[in-house]
């Protein structure tokens, strides 16, 4: 969330940021600097009505020492109209006060200035790429044909069980998820991240300090009787870790990595491009994420990006990395790098990360700071996270792409988490 303070500083750059995302901003500023006016008027009108108050309180006892009885009756009405005057004034700061809460959270994160103009993803921008593209025979077959073929997933006993898009993995399909996620989980470490095991539900404060409400709330699954929802990646509860926290400076960064199921409702999604492990409404997924001082931020983003490009790497998958402009960014995101793996069979690209940082927009809205070294001020902390993997796309690009005519070949690096290095 913007802070009150800086869209009033810099009220015109945030507008022309903002644009860059195609939110137009200008009416809701204008809305949220009208109220904080009314807001601060209310403050110091309250303020002189209590200041007058106390006057006038002082005085009823002289008047009344004195004798000046009627006199101290008319200065006690005064004070009476001045306690219900009070109270009004109160009244109305308060409502301006949530009105300006209320809309500030429906103001999306200021882009980064390397964020370029587009509208959508055709306007997003290649930064690098590289693997080697598999040369497949003409019948090759894509993922979901494969996976039938060596009963790998069983999508229709997943729609039967819960619904579609909730795909049951068996045998070397499931060993296959498992291998991923532990291969992940352990890059992870190694690259100095604490392992988290989060909670799968969270609260709606949760929900709240990582920006998925009140924006996504639609896209989530939502236990109604206990007002929980069913985290959609696992930034969500790691990040939520530092709520309401104070950090020391000499403690950053903060990495943490954790494994979770997500779960997302993907309303609206259909056709062949959602086919398969395509888009899922549960899947696997391992996250990364980084609690950074504000000077490091950009340095930390890079880092978390080159180690993402090295598990793709890892797993012989041809990758790009995309560099999101202003129409396709995320709501909370600052700058977002999505990386994409070419899948063979269906000749498309497939988004399996995205690695973004948030700046001060989710810490503020978390309440997670840090104290400085030097003299203990207490400042917002930046936030990052990305995928380091999801699971389902990768896992469609490693069946295309390793097809041969003995059976689905795994990659030597997976070899010893799987227990086989072909699938047959």
């Amino acid at each position: 969330m913007l802070t009150l303070k800086y869209l009033s500083e810099n009220t015109r750059e945030c507008i022309e940021r903002l644009a860059v995302k195609h939110f137009d901003a200008e009416a809701l500023i204008g809305e949220i600097l009208e109220l904080d006016l009314q807001r601060r008027n209310a403050q110091t009108r309250s303020d002189a009505c209590a200041a007058e108050l106390n006057t006038l309180s002082r005085s009823i006892g002289v008047l009344m020492q004195e004798g000046k009885k009627q006199e101290a009756a008319g200065v006690r009405e005064k004070t009476l109209q001045l306690k219900e005057e009070g109270k009004s004034l109160e009244t109305a700061r308060k409502e301006a006060e949530n009105r300006i809460q209320e809309l500030l959270v429906q103001i999306p994160n200021l882009p980064h200035s390397s964020v370029p103009a587009g509208k959508g993803a055709e306007d997003n921008v290649t930064e690098r790429s590289g693997g080697r593209m598999p040369d497949l025979p003409v019948d090759a077959m894509p993922h979901w044909d494969l996976a039938k073929k060596y009963d790998l997933i069983d999508f229709e006993l997943g729609a039967k069980i819960t619904g579609a898009g909730f795909p049951v993995y068996k045998g070397k399909g499931a060993r296959l998820q498992r291998a991923l996620v532990n291969y992940f989980l352990d890059r992870a470490r190694q690259a100095g991240y604490l392992e988290i095991q989060p909670p799968y539900v969270v609260n709606a404060a949760s929900g709240y300090g990582t920006g998925q409400l009140p924006d996504k709330e639609g896209q989530m699954y939502h236990v109604g009787l206990d007002d929980l929802y069913l985290i959609p990646t696992a930034e969500v509860p790691v990040t939520n870790i530092y709520r309401d926290v104070i950090l020391d400076e000499k403690d950053l960064p903060v990495k943490n990595t954790a494994y979770s199921a997500c779960f997302r409702r993907e309303a609206g999604a259909y056709g062949k491009d959602v086919r398969g492990l395509n888009r899922l409404h549960q899947f696997d997924k391992v996250e990364i994420v980084c609690i950074e001082h504000p000077d490091r931020s950009y340095e930390r983003l890079e880092k978390m990006v080159t180690h993402v490009q090295s598990l793709v790497e890892a797993l012989e998958l041809p990758w790009r990395i995309l560099r999101l402009c202003g129409g396709d960014m995320g709501f909370t995101s600052a700058l977002t790098f999505d990386f994409e793996v070419f899948s063979a069979a269906q000749q498309r690209w497939l988004e399996v990360s995205s690695v973004s940082n948030f700046e001060s927009f989710q810490a503020n809205r978390l309440k997670c700071r840090y104290r400085t070294a030097e003299g203990g001020k207490i400042q917002l902390c930046h936030t990052l996270n990305g995928s380091a993997l999801a699971l389902p796309r990768v896992v469609a690009a490693l069946l295309e792409n390793n097809q041969t005519a003995e059976g689905i070949r795994i990659p030597g690096i997976l070899c010893p988490y799987t227990g086989f290095d072909i699938i047959d």
